[in-house]
């Protein structure tokens, strides 16, 4: 057997800062520290903060008043932040900054008049916090159907933004059936697909081809791993997503297989590693790192949390 790790694979800049930012609070006020949603939508490291006393909440008024509470990294609507106010909690923002630049983005959009056509997954945490930005304003679509059916004026005034952590092609297929039934929508500056995200799809389309199988390390709500899974299937692999060695299944592998190993953003490493180190004890597999871009990202902690961390 024969593993390709790719690489960029595993942690995202966002959720390097959430993850820091979230062990920072915990040091600097201990437990209970509450997190509004998931800080990154990944089993192995909401399961590590519960038993390090962190609590996850998904009602803003199930953290006591003037606790501490951390907005995860997928963002928050504006009402949250009023909610936060209004019960005195201290509030910690780690909301990813490629996030916060979509909100910005639909602020800016709805006050020059547009109606926003948001591309995205429904119920997705960060869906939620964008729409929140400019709720009378925007309209959701899932995918090309979606735009076919918005029964918006031919020359309506439309702008179009887009959940982060969406597949590039998935992204494009939407906003050419937006283009093609309303050339005059206006986008964004810059494409909104996070790098992160575009980096480690690039990586899997660039390297399936040479593999038999694809192990991707993710959580099943993690929408960037479940794009890197259904890359792979496409291009007529199968794929498996799991969060760590025990949902691995030998029976998935033969021993001449080539096996494709890649992680979504907010994956730790170490399953990775263990995955590996499972493969290597059980089918005797040899290793190749293949580097597909480099990254070199980085941001900084919250602000609130900035002056007290030194």
């Amino acid at each position: 057997m024969k593993i390709i790790l790719a690489n960029p694979r595993g942690f995202c800049a966002g959720v390097n800062m959430a993850i820091e930012a979230l062990e920072t609070a915990l040091r600097l006020y201990g437990s209970p520290l509450y997190v509004y949603h998931e800080i990154v939508h990944n089993r192995p490291i909401v399961e590590r903060f519960q038993k390090l006393g962190v609590v996850f909440v998904d009602d803003i008024s199930e953290v006591p008043s003037g606790a501490t509470v951390l907005y995860s990294a997928h963002g928050v609507s504006p009402v949250i932040r009023r909610h936060s106010e209004e019960r005195n909690l201290r509030a910690i923002d780690a909301t990813c900054p490629l996030v916060t630049k979509v909100h910005k983005e639909a602020i800016k959009f709805a006050r020059e008049g547009y109606t926003i056509v948001l591309i995205g997954h429904e119920g997705h945490d960060e869906v939620i916090g964008t729409m929140g930005e400019a709720p009378a304003s925007m309209v959701l679509v899932e995918d090309a159907a979606d735009v076919d059916a918005l029964a918006l004026p031919a020359d309506a005034k439309l702008a179009f933004l887009t959940q982060t952590t969406l597949s590039v092609d998935e992204a494009k297929s939407v906003i050419d059936a937006l283009k093609r039934k309303y050339p005059q929508v206006a986008g964004p500056n810059k494409d909104d697909i996070c790098y992160a995200t575009q980096n480690r799809q690039d990586a899997v389309k660039k390297l399936v081809t040479e593999a038999d199988v694809v192990l991707v390390l993710g959580s099943q709500n993690s929408s960037n791993s479940q794009r890197l899974a259904e890359i792979a299937r496409t291009s007529g692999r199968p794929a498996y997503l799991i969060d760590r060695v025990s949902e691995l299944r030998d029976e998935w592998f033969r021993p001449t297989d080539t096996v494709l190993v890649t992680a979504g953003a907010s994956a730790p490493e170490e399953h990775v590693q263990d995955c590996i180190e499972h493969l290597k004890k059980t089918f005797g597999a040899s290793v190749e790192t293949r580097v597909v871009r480099e990254e070199d990202v980085s941001f900084p902690l919250p602000r609130e949390l900035r002056v007290l961390a030194h």
